[in-house]
């Protein structure tokens, strides 16, 4: 799709298959003429001819004046639309007969299907939203819990971008003030502002820029799922305990050893939070080609992971501790680590009681092992019989410790954010060191005009190439 076909006359269904109701949008130059040649109002005069923020009823007719649907049309007129050109919404039953044969008659009369995001990119470049507001229409379509939603209602309606046209006024102010010291720097009698408050500025904005990277750690764990991988030794029970938290069979379960040979993954929420968890391959010694590869890939998620929960067969834990611990542990530093002993079942019926073998073993575990971690969690449950899990989802819920998000806070959660923002955070760090150590002002304030172009890239207002942005829309839904 080429983004500067921005003159076509475009449709799209903009509504999912198997409803009652579904719309087909009409965006462009020819949109009301070209609905219009197919549609008849009931009474009244053609839609050229009607005021905009209206509904017409009448009928969509074939070229020999067959009756293909009653519809309702809504009239939109530019500048004031979704896109900022003209446009109609085409309301027909939702036959996908009927919506195919609408399509049809407004393509042969001159119409071009549209394509992914693309009523969405003519918003963005008819200006009525900037880029982070139009990247957050998908988020919001996609919103799968009430924290998601809010953030994605927040940068629609403008949070973000106000943070950052903030942010830009104090770069704006800052760099005026270099830019000054330059043009009157064979002035000496002249002082615009002494390095104290250009590094205060700095300071100002350095913080909020930091502020906003470090939410991405929330965003993208809210928007995406806490990432919790699931890791042990081959039939420890992974899988098992996998299927038992999602409650589906999800993963291949069986008592041959190295079943699980790729990354399955699959989320749930729990409390209101989204996980995302990851069962991986058994970890142990072998010379099967594909296994090894299952295995390298287990650790990749591990290293990924906020949490990890190590399944343990609680029949030989302290064996299969020892053999992994060295593998497993310095690769949990900085998250939360799990123990799980699984398979309590299993436990003879001389134990006492389920807590009391938890305490036993836990006890075994620190005894025999002194390098378990102090913050380590250990729960003992049977996947199999699907006992104790209420313990381990609760667990869970606490150490993702997600804060409550209203829709004024502003909160990064996509990844080209994230990335132009730590861009422009090196930035203003980069200018910072600068006046700490007296540079020449051309020097500081190429670096200003550098933290500038990359929050820039956030809205749009330095993004120039149809391949930027065509990358930017592709992941849309037709119709929006």
């Amino acid at each position: 799709m080429n983004i500067l076909q921005t003159e076509d006359t475009i449709c799209a269904i903009a509504t999912a298959q198997g409803g009652a109701i579904g719309t087909i949008r009409v965006s462009g130059p020819e949109a009301i003429t070209l609905t219009d040649r197919i549609f008849k109002p009931v009474s009244g005069k053609p839609l050229a001819e009607r005021a905009p923020y209206t509904l017409t009823f009448g009928h969509i007719l074939s070229p020999e004046g067959e009756i293909i649907d009653e519809v309702l049309v809504s009239l939109f007129r530019a500048p004031h639309s979704y896109t900022g050109q003209d446009s109609t919404e085409i309301s027909c039953h939702g036959s996908s007969y009927i919506l195919q044969q609408v399509m049809q008659l407004l393509i042969r009369q001159g119409c071009r299907a549209a394509g992914p995001g693309e009523y969405t990119q003519r918003a963005f470049l008819n200006g009525k939203m900037d880029l982070s507001q139009a990247e957050a229409v998908a988020d919001l379509i996609a919103s799968t819990s009430a924290a998601t939603h809010r953030m994605a209602m927040n940068q629609m309606r403008g949070g973000f971008s106000r943070e950052l046209a903030v942010l830009r006024d104090k770069l704006l102010h800052l760099t005026s003030l270099m830019e000054l010291e330059l043009d009157f720097s064979d002035h000496e009698e002249l002082e615009f502002a002494d390095r104290s408050e250009l590094e205060d500025i700095a300071r100002q904005i350095e913080q909020v820029i930091h502020h906003l990277v470090d939410t991405f750690s929330v965003g993208n764990a809210l928007k995406n799922g806490v990432p919790v991988a699931i890791v042990g030794e081959t039939n420890a029970g992974k899988s098992t305990l996998l299927n038992a938290l999602l409650n589906e069979e999800r993963a291949i379960v069986s008592d041959i050893h190295g079943t699980t040979r790729d990354v399955i993954e699959d989320t749930m929420n729990l409390g209101g939070i989204t996980f995302r968890f990851i069962d991986t391959a058994g970890i142990r010694e072998t010379t099967d080609t594909i296994e090894s590869l299952g295995i390298e890939r287990s650790f990749q998620k591990l290293d990924q992971a906020d949490i990890v929960l190590w399944v343990i067969d609680t029949t030989c834990a302290e064996e299969q501790y020892r053999q992994l611990a060295d593998k497993i542990l310095p690769r949990c530093e900085g998250k939360h680590l799990v123990i799980v002993l699984n398979k309590a079942d299993l436990l003879s019926s001389d134990d006492v009681d389920t807590a009391a073998s938890t305490d036993v073993q836990l006890t075994s575990l620190k005894a025999a092992l002194p390098d378990l971690p102090e913050d380590a969690c250990v729960l003992s449950l049977s996947a199999k019989q699907k006992e104790g899990l209420s313990q381990l989802q609760k667990q869970l819920v606490d150490f993702a410790a997600l804060p409550d998000l209203s829709q004024n806070d502003v909160v990064v959660s996509n990844i080209r954010h994230y990335e132009a923002l730590s861009r422009a955070l090196e930035a203003i760090h980069r200018v910072q060191d600068g006046l700490a150590m007296q540079l020449s002002g051309d020097l500081v304030s190429q670096d200003l005009r550098e933290c500038l172009y990359h929050l820039g890239e956030i809205v749009g207002g330095t993004i120039e190439t149809d391949e930027v942005l065509g990358n930017i829309f592709k992941h849309f839904c037709v119709g929006k």
